[in-house]
C-alpha cells in the first residue's frame, strides 16, 4: 500500500489551513487523515493541525490494545475524533484569538481488507473500484441538507450561494458526533481523501478521469486541476493505492 499527496494553498488564499497526516508501507498502522480548518486569524490552521495530531496521537496510543474487530476497530476511530473535538474546542475556548475556531475531520483506517472512516464536515472519501467512483462520505452542509430535502438538485448545488455553510465541525461544540462507515477494500481499489478545495473545482467526472490517466501519484495532477480552474481554497489531495 502506497500513500501520495499534495496540498496547496491555492490561488486565492494566504495561508493553507488544510492538514493532514498518513501512513507508509511497514507502518504498523495504516491511518490516513485530512482537516480542513476554519475561523479567524490562523484559526483554521491551528485547529486543522490539532485535529490531525489529537487523532493520530490517540489511535496510535491505543492501537495495539484494541482488539481487531469491527466494532472495536470503528469505536476507536470514532472515539479518536470524539477526542480531537475536545481538543481543539478546549483550545478554541482558553486561547481569545481562536475562538471561532473549527475544522472537517476525515479518518480512514485501513485493517484486514476494511475501511474505518469518522467523517464530521464537507472533506470528502471517495473509493474507486474498476471503472466506478463511489463516495464514501456526505457533507455535512447546508446545499447537502437542501438536495436531501429535495429543495434544489445536485447540478443546482454547484453554484449555491451557501455551498460553504457547515451542519457540523469539530470544534465547534463540547460534543460531536461523527458519522462512521465500515467498507471493503480490495487490492486494485483506490481511495481518494480531499478537501473541498478540490471538489468545488473539479468535477467528480474529471477527477476520476485523472486519477485513471495516472496510475501512481494522481494528486498533484488532481491539484494542479483545481488551480487552473480557479483555485479558489486550499486544495489537499491524498492518493491511497
Amino acid at each position: 500500500m502506497q500513500a501520495y499527496v499534495t496540498s496547496d494553498v491555492g490561488m486565492t488564499r494566504e495561508i493553507n489551513e488544510d492538514y493532514f497526516s498518513v501512513s507508509y508501507p511497514g507502518d504498523e498502522v495504516q491511518l490516513f487523515i485530512i482537516a480542513d480548518g476554519m475561523g479567524g486569524y490562523n484559526g483554521g490552521e491551528v485547529a486543522s493541525k490539532i485535529a490531525v495530531q489529537s487523532v493520530r496521537n490517540y489511535i496510535i496510543s491505543n492501537y495495539a490494545e484494541t482488539e481487531k474487530n469491527r466494532e472495536t476497530l470503528i469505536e476507536l476511530v470514532k472515539a479518536s475524533v470524539q477526542y480531537a473535538n475536545m481538543v481543539v474546542h478546549d483550545k478554541a475556548s482558553s486561547t481569545p484569538e481562536v475562538q471561532h475556531m473549527g475544522t472537517t475531520i476525515d479518518v480512514c483506517l485501513i485493517n484486514q481488507g476494511k475501511l474505518y472512516i469518522a467523517h464530521v464536515g464537507d472533506s470528502r472519501i471517495y473509493r474507486i473500484r474498476k471503472e466506478y467512483m463511489r463516495r464514501l462520505t456526505k457533507d455535512h452542509s447546508y446545499v447537502q441538507q437542501l438536495i436531501d430535502q429535495g429543495k434544489i438538485t445536485k447540478e443546482q448545488s454547484i453554484n449555491h450561494p451557501d455551498k460553504n455553510m457547515l451542519m457540523k465541525a469539530l470544534g465547534i461544540s463540547s460534543y460531536v458526533e461523527p458519522d462512521t462507515i465500515v467498507k471493503g477494500y480490495l487490492k486494485d481499489d483506490i481511495i481518494l481523501m480531499c478537501t473541498d478545495g478540490l471538489t468545488n473545482m473539479v468535477s467528480e467526472e474529471e477527477i476520476y478521469k485523472i486519477i485513471k490517466e495516472n496510475p501512481t501519484d494522481a494528486s498533484k495532477p488532481l491539484v494542479q486541476q483545481a488551480n487552473d480552474n480557479g483555485g479558489r481554497d486550499n486544495i489537499t489531495a491524498i492518493i491511497i493505492r
